[in-house]
């Protein structure tokens, strides 16, 4: 699979851009805050409905425009489809396939996958738990779009029992009498039953991810491993084997917090609390790796990613968005030789010099709102 054609209305700082995409490498070269990265932003955005930069679409509309539009051919063997997306910050956004206006947005999940790297990635190591549960979630709707509208369904209830839970919390703050909380019961089911398929697919992730990550770090950093990671959530996950026991660990679970949630008025148990627990050699990521290691392991998940997508039958397009620059001599070859052979890898680089030789391909000049082939 790989996009054949980009083109962007009124996104980022481009009124107007269209680009030819080739398969193999095309490196996007120009210097800083020039637009490089809005580019392969744009790729990213159709893969997983978001941005890797910013957490809402208002950033994403050029200032002075009120929508802003992405539009990709995208090749899949003897296949193209035409998928836009419509960005509408403050009210729905709108989807077209093949010029039909009859879909969702999330309808076109699944068209294009990426695994995109970038240096907000270090994250992946040093940050918070949020930033893994999003890894593990946006991997888990590549793999299956329809994790779409599990995980819509889960925040969708989450809200919902947020808002009762904080009611309840400030009317015993306030003194007053006590809310009646009997649906409580209601949405504690809800919210397992959705939780419990996302932690599901959690779980199988991990186990299937682990030895790639493991070997995807040997090969950018041979002798620092191993790498290995555990999933962290209610007392009895590690044990359950179904969605069903997965079920009535997560009920149990929000039963026995209860009281701390009314005292609180949020949601103490669920997905949405859990943590990746990322490992080097015996000891946490976090705290303990060296910038350097940190680099290569958050490479390493992203590599592994890659790995699984391309093993279940739909290579994703590959974007390194300004990665070599980060990295030293020895692991930016390394890296180099082992995404040459991807069927679509994007790269943004300030000077060509940061491009290794062995990613020969496509090279754009991209320089005041201009994309131009060098």
């Amino acid at each position: 699979m790989h996009v054949s054609h980009l083109s962007l209305a009124d996104f980022r700082s481009y009124a107007r851009a269209e680009v030819a995409l080739d398969p193999g490498v095309t490196a996007f070269v120009g210097p800083n805050g020039q637009g490089k990265t809005n580019l392969v932003e744009a790729v990213g955005y159709l893969a997983t409905l978001g941005s890797h930069r910013v957490s809402s679409d208002a950033p994403l509309v050029r200032m002075g425009a009120d929508r802003a539009v992405i539009r990709a051919a995208v090749v899949q063997g003897e296949r193209q489809q035409l998928i836009e997306l419509e960005l509408n910050p403050g009210r729905a956004n709108r989807a077209r396939i093949n010029r039909s206006s009859q879909v969702r947005p999330r309808d076109v999940l699944g068209i294009v996958r990426t695994v995109l790297f970038a240096p907000e990635d270090l994250a992946l190591v040093k940050g918070d738990p949020g930033e893994r549960r999003r890894f593990l979630d946006e991997l888990i709707t590549a793999r299956a779009p329809r994790m779409a509208g599990v995980r819509s369904d889960y925040e969708r209830v989450l809200k919902q029992r947020n808002t009762l839970l904080k009611s309840a919390a400030m009317a015993r703050r306030h003194g007053g009498r006590g809310m009646d909380l009997s649906t409580l019961d209601i949405w504690d089911q809800h919210l397992a039953r959705s939780g419990a398929e996302l932690l599901a697919q959690r779980l199988d992730l991990i186990a299937t991810l682990r030895p790639l990550a493991d070997k995807a770090y040997e090969q950018l950093a041979p002798g620092g491993g191993p790498v290995s990671f555990d999933y962290r959530g209610p007392a009895g996950v590690e044990g359950a084997r179904t969605r069903e026991e997965l079920y009535e660990v997560l009920l149990a679970a929000l039963g026995e917090a209860r009281k701390q949630e009314i005292e609180r008025g949020v949601t103490l148990v669920g997905p949405h609390r859990d943590e990746l627990l990322l490992k080097l050699g015996q000891l946490p990521a976090k705290g303990y790796a060296s910038h350097g290691e940190s680099w290569s392991y958050a490479l390493a998940l992203r590599l592994a990613s890659y790995e699984l997508l391309r093993s279940e039958g739909n290579e994703p397009v590959l974007v390194l968005d300004d990665v070599f620059a980060e990295l030293d001599a020895r692991r930016r070859e390394r890296l180099a030789e082992m995404v040459a052979p991807g069927e679509q890898v994007l790269v943004t680089a300030a000077v060509d010099d940061d491009v290794p030789s062995v990613l020969t391909g496509t090279r754009y000049a991209v320089a005041e709102g201009r994309v131009e082939r060098a």
